[in-house]
């Protein structure tokens, strides 16, 4: 049998508080406890980080009815007896002056037993079924300190984030009323995964120090406990509300590629014909990014495999899609037609399957420009941003065809925000190379030249990319370093030629098309 819902415990100083059955027991023996009595012990040990104040124990112990303060220091006291605590030592329950009320001892979290269970194949926990999605709860950010100003915040910016993560599909997110559950307690990640069946928990706190506001956030992987991605936000006290913008633009750009990684590094310890949809997936992707020949026929078979084992899967539809792009893009085929042809049909088999997945949305868009078709191109593309305004690879590819479009400017804005949102980036070097094209197709030479030798040097740039340096450079008039991404170029694919320039980059400028054209065939293109 496998749970189907598990209610927690929670145990301090030999104690247990068990929600499920609502008994708080002392070792091993229940002390009987009248409903409100548990109810606002329950409320205490829960936000034990922090204060209670009346006027919550008012609303959550009596359902915002009239009481008298005398009607809760009865309770209290109650309570304090049966954990063979006084007003005087308070050694479980602080009262503090004209605020509330505060649990001070330590509380672990531990699993209950399942309430419900339903049949299943082994007694493996949710967060460790084979075959499903990567899936993540966020749990409330613990409050630093006393100074409960900005416990309000604490809340906001979890809540936020669940939000945020919720729309991206390829994610299952535990909801708000489960994951807050576990608020002010400590638990292993193991317990965590167990009781909230997730692979992954986002984790933070929230501390004042001085005159700046510190936050840090904390993906960990609860199969083994490790940290997956850490960030620090320190800001002025005045800055809190900018602060919590870039903390969930930076947070989903992360997961973006963080988890794909780690669930590729993980799916490389299984035996290949072993890997479930998901990770055949991510394990693809890995390889999709480093665009060359050999890596992109492996990246096609572990798509094939995931859509093999999940007919159903958008997001592998849109990896292999990517793949024959990539294809047609590189000139890694003789038969482009036929490689356009099915990147076009897988985008739109997994737009049918999930529409409203940015990444399908972004295959779609790439699509396109294999046709030069740049207006289609952008409707797919914003509409990817719009599903998902932090999502850096379709903030990138946007910019890249803005560029193609005139609209240079705009493009500077998003692939700006994409290098931001995404620093380590594997398709890095393409952002940077977008950046480059923004400054060629406004005649700013220099700086084009500049972005480009950053993007052409960078780990996995393909050939295409010191192309765009050898015209930058010749448009700016530095004939040696010209010549050396010519030699560059002609090394690693002699077959290209002007026309396979403008295929992949069809510039709707015809003066910057005349200026690249000419510096091409100056350079022997």
């Amino acid at each position: 049998m496998a749970a189907l819902y598990c209610a927690m415990i929670y145990r301090f100083d030999g104690f247990e508080l068990d929600l499920a059955r609502l008994e708080l027991r002392a070792g091993g023996a229940v002390r009987p406890l009248e409903p409100q009595v548990f109810a606002l012990l329950a409320l205490l040990v829960a936000n034990g980080e922090r204060v209670v104040s009346r006027d919550e124990i008012i609303e959550k112990v009596w359902d915002g009815r009239v009481v008298s303060d005398s009607a809760i220091d009865s309770r209290v006291k109650t309570a304090r007896q049966a954990l063979g605590d006084d007003g005087r030592t308070q050694r479980f329950i602080k009262t503090l002056h004209r605020k509330g009320f505060r649990f001070v001892a330590q509380a672990r979290v531990v699993r209950a037993e399942p309430l419900v269970t339903v049949a299943a194949a082994d007694d493996e926990p949710a967060a460790a079924t084979p075959g499903v999605r990567p899936s993540i709860a966020v749990l409330p950010f613990r409050l630093i300190g006393q100074n409960a100003t900005y416990a309000t915040l604490a809340d906001a910016l979890a809540h936020e984030l669940i939000a945020d993560l919720a729309r991206l599909h390829w994610l299952f997110v535990t909801a708000r009323e489960s994951s807050f559950r576990l608020r002010g307690a400590e638990a292993d990640p193991g317990e965590i995964g167990r009781l909230l069946g997730v692979r992954y928990y986002l984790s933070g706190s929230v501390e004042q120090t001085g005159s700046r506001l510190a936050v840090m956030v904390e993906l960990t992987d609860t199969r083994d406990g490790g940290v997956v991605w850490a960030e620090n936000f320190v800001v002025p006290l005045g800055d809190v509300h900018p602060l919590r913008e870039d903390i969930r633009a930076k947070t989903l750009s992360a997961l973006e590629i963080r988890i794909p990684a780690h669930e590729a590094t993980r799916a490389r310890l299984s035996v290949s014909e072993n890997l479930d949809a998901w990770s055949a997936y991510h394990l693809g992707l890995q390889h999709m990014y480093r665009f060359n020949r050999s890596d992109n026929a492996t990246a096609l078979a572990l798509f094939r495999q995931s859509i093999a084992k999940d007919p159903g899967f958008a997001r592998a539809h849109a990896g292999l899609s990517f793949v024959h792009f990539q294809s047609a893009f590189l000139r890694h085929s003789e038969d482009i037609a036929g490689e356009t042809a099915l990147a076009r049909q897988l985008a739109e088999r997994g737009v049918e399957l999930d529409p409203l997945d940015p990444f399908v949305n972004f295959a779609m868009g790439r699509s396109y420009w294999l046709e030069s078709d740049l207006h289609g191109s952008l409707g797919w593309l914003e509409r990817a941003t719009a599903l998902s305004p932090h999502y850096a690879h379709g903030l990138y590819a946007r910019a890249w065809a803005e560029s193609l479009s005139e609209r240079a400017l705009e493009s500077r804005e998003h692939v700006d925000l994409a290098m931001r949102l995404s620093p380590i980036d594997p398709m890095h070097y393409a952002m940077v190379g977008t950046r480059a094209f923004t400054h060629l197709v406004q005649g700013e030479d220099a700086e084009a030249a500049d972005w480009a030798d950053r993007a052409a040097r960078a780990p996995g740039a393909h050939v295409l990319i010191a192309l765009i340096a050898a015209v930058a450079h010749a448009l700016a008039g530095n004939a040696s370093q010209a010549q050396a991404w010519v030699r560059n170029v002609q090394s690693r694919n002699p077959a290209l030629r002007s026309g396979d320039f403008f295929r992949a980059f069809p510039m709707q400028s015809a003066s910057a098309r005349a200026r690249v054209s000419t510096a091409l065939g100056d350079l022997g293109f």
